[in-house]
């Protein structure tokens, strides 16, 4: 026989979490959780790598899908991929004014490809005006990281100052 302070004597409006109030507290946490889970499962799944190699094959659409969720995250990377996408219409329709929002959020993180991307866009006056001091900038930016396409956009002694910076910068990281 069981005692009776045992919980299968209790009724079951005298159980904790069977109370109105708690009753209403366990909907809003399993609410909550599962709302997190879902929505986790997107963020979980794109992935930059499958994206890149569907980029490389040409096959945009699988590229959209694992970037975008990474993008409106703030990773750089699939910043810049999508701003190569909507510059060039690949597999988006061609849109220069998104292509710079995704450029310019991606080159402010410091992203070396899409430095470069800004230093065409103002270079060539795509979505901004022509402007190549600005062009420069991101180009110097771009190449102060090694970026072999934007270093073939500066002057030798630009290019010898930018490399020159670099190794001051190191130097002074480094002893």
């Amino acid at each position: 026989q069981t005692s009776p302070l045992s919980p299968f004597h209790l009724s079951i409006p005298d159980i904790l979490c069977q109370t109105p109030p708690m009753k209403n507290l366990t909907a809003i946490i399993c609410l909550t959780v599962a709302v997190l889970l879902g929505s986790a499962g997107v963020v979980w799944s794109a992935d930059f790598q499958k994206g890149l190699a569907a980029f490389k094959s040409g096959d945009f659409a699988t590229a959209l899908r694992e970037f975008k969720p990474l993008a409106g995250q703030g990773d750089a990377r699939a910043q810049g991929r999508l701003g190569l996408m909507y510059r060039g219409g690949l597999g988006v329709p061609k849109d220069i004014k998104t292509a710079l929002k995704w450029f310019r959020l991606s080159a402010e993180q410091g992203h070396f490809g899409a430095q470069y991307g800004m230093g065409q866009m103002y270079e060539k006056g795509l979505g901004v005006p022509k402007d190549g001091k600005t062009a420069l900038k991101w180009y110097k930016l771009s190449a102060a990281q090694g970026f072999f396409l934007a270093e073939r956009k500066l002057s030798p002694s630009m290019l010898a100052n930018v490399r020159n910076k670099k190794l001051k910068t190191a130097r002074g990281i480094w002893g």
